[in-house]
């Protein structure tokens, strides 16, 4: 059921890619796509409609779709979750990279930071972020779990998640308005820019 504060809030599409050889080809089944819609479902309050697609792991294929879901269907925000090693078929960093207009290495900065806080192989990730248009977009881990600790961040470990600063980036590229669940993810924004309940839509 639709509550009246999600009711009240910008809609948003996000695109979400799951990136995968074996996923793609019915190898095993995806976990990537469901772990990124649930986390997003419970973070924002905002109504939310998911343009989602599973690719395997071809640059080419991954550039065009990643073009497709900032150009074509006008995701404001696109997640991807794998491809990011060192494998000689993790190429999802390089693919991004191609379609960028601005590098936001912040991002992937922090998803490091995080993950160190758990295995020392953290060093091998190469998650990246870019703007294309109006859109931001941000490569994650491939696990579930990960996604989820990058994301949300660990407060016990002074270490914020990566989705805090997201609905600033957002605003300020001239996306809507992202409201987040405080008991999963607090957004930062500064004084001036945060929209107060009385101006909501």
């Amino acid at each position: 059921m639709t509550s009246a504060l999600s009711a009240s809030c910008d809609p948003v599409k996000i695109g979400i890619v799951s990136i995968s050889d074996r996923a793609s080809s019915g190898v095993y089944e995806d976990k990537g796509l469901p772990a990124l819609q649930d986390w997003l479902s419970r973070a924002l309050h905002n109504p939310i409609t998911f343009v989602p697609r599973l690719i395997p792991d071809e640059l080419a294929q991954i550039s065009a779709t990643l073009v497709e879901l900032a150009d074509v269907e006008g995701c404001s925000l696109i997640l991807t979750t794998g491809g990011t090693g060192p494998a000689l078929r993790d190429v999802t960093p390089e693919a991004t990279l191609a379609i960028a207009h601005k590098e936001m290495p912040g991002f992937g900065e922090q998803m490091r930071q995080i993950s160190l806080k758990f295995v020392p192989t953290a060093i091998l990730s190469r998650q990246v972020a870019v703007i294309r248009g109006s859109s931001l977009v941000i490569n994650l881990p491939g696990q579930p779990k990960a996604i989820a600790e990058t994301l949300e961040g660990l407060p016990a470990h002074g270490a914020p998640g990566i989705f805090a600063a997201v609905p600033y980036c957002i605003d300020l590229i001239g996306g809507p308005y992202l409201e987040t669940d405080d008991a999963v993810c607090k957004a930062f924004r500064p004084k001036s820019a945060q929209r107060s309940a009385g101006t909501r839509l």
